[in-house]
């Protein structure tokens, strides 16, 4: 993230912004369409099927990345800027498939 902050000379506004030919960094931030088309892009490109995959798919992966290193609760609903935690769970996957299963000494 630092790289590309440096390389694309951002300090102040949008993180993700469109990237025109020849590199130029442009100051508006990434359209949701734009975002969606590029997951969908790097899906493709790692043989899934891209269907399966959209912008939310990158505000899911971090919830769940968090939820599975033990991020509080109220710290991922500060950075997701959810309002109920029953919608945050939602975009919460896998982190707590196993954790105190009946079967956890052997799965």
């Amino acid at each position: 993230m630092q790289a590309w902050l440096a390389a694309a000379e951002i300090s102040t506004g949008p993180v993700f912004r469109p990237v025109l030919k020849g590199g130029r960094v442009q100051g508006l931030p990434l359209t949701p369409h734009s975002a969606a088309q590029i997951v969908k892009a790097y899906a493709r490109r790692a043989g899934l099927d891209a269907q399966g995959f959209a912008g939310h798919s990158l505000r899911s992966g971090f919830l769940t990345s968090a939820a599975e290193s033990g991020a509080s609760v109220f710290k991922m609903t500060e950075v997701s800027r959810h309002k109920s935690v029953d919608v945050l769970r939602g975009y919460v996957r896998r982190a707590d498939l196993f954790r105190e299963h009946a079967g956890s000494a052997f799965l």
